[in-house]
Formats: C-alpha cells, sequence, structure tokens
C-alpha cells in the first residue's frame, strides 16, 4: 500500500478534497462485449439527460472546477478529464476504446463525474505527494505532449510529477505489460458519493480486469 499525502497548500485551498485509491493485480487486455455493453448503456443514458451546458453544474464536476479556481488554474483551459469524456459523449463522440483497465476507469468517471488517475504501479517510485504544480515542472501527458502543470493539482513521486486530474503522464501510462493498478478517486467536496463509486470500481475491477489482491484506503 503507498503512503499518500495531500500537502497543505493543496488542502488549504481545496479543503473538502479526499481520495479513494485502489490498488490491484490486473489482466490488461481488450475490453469484454459485456464491459462496453455496460458503458454504451451509461453513454445513451447521458446522451438523452445531459446538455453540454449541464456538464459544469454535475456536483462532482462543478466542485472539481471551484478547486481549479482556487489553485489558479482556469478549468475552461485545462479540462478535467471526466468533464472532457462527458463533453465527448453529449457531442455524440462516443469514447476511445482503449483496454480493459481504462475502459472501466472511464466507466467510473462518466458514471460519477470524478476525475480519475490510473497507473501503471511499476511505474511510481516511492511515497506519493498530492500537491500543486511549479513554474516549468516538467510533464508530458497522454496524447497531449508537453503539458503546463502550473497550478494544476498534481501527483508526485520521487520521481516528479506523474498524475493530474486533466491528464495522466505517459512515464505511469497504463501498457500490456502492467501488472499491479493504482486508481485514484479525485473527490474535492461532492458530499456522499465517493463511498459508492469507489464500489462500483471494485465490481468492474473483479468482474473485468482479473483483479486480485485488492486493497481500499481513503485519504483526506
Amino acid at each position: 500500500m503507498y503512503k499518500i499525502i495531500i500537502s497543505s497548500e493543496l488542502k488549504n485551498r481545496c479543503p473538502k478534497l479526499r481520495l479513494a485509491c485502489i490498488e490491484a493485480e490486473v489482466k490488461v487486455a481488450e475490453s469484454a462485449d459485456g464491459l462496453w455493453s455496460e458503458i454504451n448503456f451509461q453513454i445513451e443514458q447521458l446522451r438523452q439527460s445531459l446538455m453540454t451546458e449541464d456538464i459544469s453544474q454535475i456536483p462532482t464536476i462543478k466542485a472539481s472546477r471551484k478547486a481549479y479556481k482556487a489553485c489558479g488554474k482556469d478549468p475552461a483551459r485545462y479540462r478535467l478529464s471526466a468533464e472532457a469524456l462527458l463533453r465527448r459523449i453529449v457531442s455524440d463522440k462516443g469514447l476511445y476504446r482503449i483496454c480493459n483497465v481504462v475502459d472501466q476507469l472511464n466507466l467510473v468517471s462518466i458514471t460519477s463525474g470524478f476525475s480519475i488517475g490510473g497507473y501503471d504501479s511499476g511505474q511510481i517510485q516511492g511515497d506519493i505527494a498530492f500537491g500543486i504544480g511549479q513554474t516549468d515542472e516538467p510533464y508530458t501527458g497522454i496524447g497531449k505532449g508537453d503539458l503546463n502543470i502550473e497550478n494544476l493539482p498534481v501527483f508526485r513521486d520521487e520521481l516528479g510529477a506523474f498524475g493530474t486530474p486533466t491528464s495522466d503522464s505517459q512515464r505511469t501510462e497504463v501498457t500490456t505489460q502492467t501488472s499491479r493498478f493504482l486508481m485514484i478517486l479525485i473527490d474535492f467536496g461532492a458530499d456522499n458519493q465517493l463511498e459508492v463509486t469507489g464500489k462500483l470500481a471494485v465490481r468492474l475491477l473483479k468482474e473485468y480486469c482479473q483483479a486480485r489482491n485488492i486493497i481500499e484506503y481513503n485519504i483526506d
């Protein structure tokens, strides 16, 4: 189990911040039809009930956007990953089909509105701190190239920044070689949804990713 702390600087700006962490051994593979049936069902529900202008008012999204502003980052320019996924759905662009581990994470994210980090545990070195990005701090986001993480909430290990609610990093990206997975649900203050969402994530990991030796813990 990782030692994960929230920096005092970030906690002072986002006092309701909580994290739900799930560690598990997984089998990375192509997503089963059953998982995509669940994803497509949720996509259809969202397309029927959600408009683009409604997304920012979803409690989890609203709390996250408020946290970005408190840290000094414009959430309209550096979109939260959950908000970006929901915008794809309401624009009828669907979701990318990547692999079972990432696809289940995206399903949890669009269901809850939480931005969620998903990391190859083998690429994380030492303890983890959740803080605020610094000026010119190096970071390469998945599919985004060099990303300006100044004033973004940032996960760091001994090697530097490896995750943000906007984009995970290439260094800790889940690949077919990933055997141990760390999933972090980021709650900036959306009441009581974190526990329910964590249970959904564990179910999906067990059912579709052959998850074993699961460890769950919260950080606040």
